[in-house]
């Protein structure tokens, strides 16, 4: 039963986030060619068979049951519906062929617009309402760097404090992996090592790589200090205290919680611990719990070190556009990278199973802000995506008009029929293709 609670919630959110999304992708196309008086027959929000609709005035407005995108169908011109019954008549004064074509160019582009302002909107107001949680990077005293993992191989050494990417400085370690600078062409980071500054390039499949494993795990970076003690626990008996920071477990020397957490499982039987409190050394004996393997005590995680940021309004909108311009790069630099093939396309390659259960990790994971910032990521992923120069989709029919501006000479309908055509036959291809690499993908995660 849980498991069909699981589908039903992940098909929810997919179709609130899809719904949103073409509904203010089209709702641009839909005013701006009433801006320029253009007939509108109709208004639809997801693929036949019809739902549900009404008409008010000249426009139908409709609710379809495929919920994979919308259109809106502008009267006097060649688009998916495939109607060229007006094509033999004289054009009309408010069909889309009569107007000029760069009030038609605008009419096609007001969709990919619309969607990054949505994302805009939707960062400046999550910045405005939810303020950002950030940690400092100098709080971070190091990172404990395992052998054979990514970063080992990158040559981060244990004990790096990492400063900077793409040699610039960062002030907090969330900006280490923002869209734009980890999709760079040559990635690399800035550590403090004892002193010196060193760069660390990152490897061509990085993006691959991190499709499988982080390049830090987050028990790399946290200090080997006592949060909390839990009661009745050996820790409690033992007399560790909040604020210890345990720095030898048995002779060896720990720095970091996951030394610490290793040395804790491997201890049969009783263990010598050094403990560093208010500037003195002390030797405490503990024996883990023998039926838990544990000791009783919690980590430092930064959480007395994190900073609340919070924005006016005009701050907010200094947000909203640094994470619309980021994400931006970031996933135009992303489909570079794609197109090239110097990341794999079935790692990085989604359909629609791969964005609804994305949409939905992310709601789950962060609540109602998890869900806005996918629907962002999305708003400028669908914007991107729709500007490439396949017909049937904005970009095709940009590379028409534009292709008219310079030659002052409409290609011919035939032509367009066609070539819509083929491009519907593409899209359906693409889609077939990606969702079974959603599909491979699951089965063989």
């Amino acid at each position: 039963m849980e498991w069909i609670i699981g589908i039903l919630s992940t098909i929810g959110i997919f179709i609130a986030a899809i719904f949103i999304l073409v509904f203010i992708h089209e709702l641009g196309h839909f005013l701006a060619a009433k801006y320029f008086k253009m007939r509108v027959d109709q208004f639809s929000i997801g693929f036949p068979p019809k739902i549900a609709g009404f008409r008010k005035g000249e426009t139908e407005y409709v609710l379809g049951a495929t919920p994979l995108g919308g259109y809106v169908k502008i009267a006097g011109m060649i688009d998916e519906s495939m109607d060229d019954d007006f094509v033999g008549n004289e054009p009309q004064e408010d069909e889309f062929r009569s107007k000029p074509v760069w009030q038609r160019i605008i009419v096609i582009l007001a969709g990919v617009i619309f969607n990054v302002i949505l994302a805009f909107f939707i960062y400046t107001g999550m910045a405005w309402h939810y303020g950002e949680n950030v940690l400092p990077v100098q709080e971070i005293e190091g990172i404990y760097i395992p052998e054979n993992s990514l970063a080992a191989e990158m040559g981060f050494q244990t004990g790096d404090r990492v400063i900077g990417i793409n040699e610039r400085e960062v002030d907090y370690f969330e900006q280490l992996f923002n869209p734009s600078a980890i999709t760079g062409r040559n990635v690399s980071f800035m550590v403090d090592r004892e002193g010196e500054t060193v760069n660390l390039t990152a490897p061509a499949d990085f993006l691959d790589r991190l499709n499988h494993e982080r390049l830090f795990e987050p028990g790399w970076v946290l200090p080997s200090k006592v949060e909390a003690v839990a009661e009745g626990t050996p820790a409690e008996e033992a007399g560790l205290q909040t604020g210890d920071r345990i720095v030898a477990y048995d002779g060896a020397e720990i720095a970091y919680w996951i030394q610490l957490t290793e040395k804790i499982r491997d201890t049969e039987g009783e263990a010598t611990i050094m403990v560093e409190r208010d500037g003195e050394l002390l030797s405490i004996n503990i024996t883990p719990d023998p039926e838990t393997g544990m000791i009783g005590i919690q980590a430092y995680d930064f959480r007395g070190a994190r900073e609340h940021l919070d924005y006016n309004f005009a701050g907010s909108l200094n947000v909203g556009y640094r994470e619309t311009g980021d994400t931006f790069v970031g996933i135009i630099q992303g489909l570079q990278k794609l197109f090239t093939g110097t990341i794999s396309v079935r790692d990085n390659l989604g359909g629609p199973v791969a964005i609804a259960t994305v949409t939905r990790d992310a709601t789950e994971h962060g609540g109602w802000q998890g869900f806005w910032r996918i629907t962002a990521f999305l708003s400028i992923t669908l914007a991107i995506m729709n500007m490439l120069p396949i017909p049937a989709l904005d970009g095709g029919h940009f590379m028409f008009l534009v292709y008219e501006g310079i030659t002052r000479r409409e290609p011919s309908p035939r032509v367009r029929m066609a070539l819509q055509q083929i491009g519907f036959i593409l899209l359906i291809g693409i889609l077939v293709l990606v969702t079974f690499n959603d599909i491979l993908r699951t089965i063989g995660n």
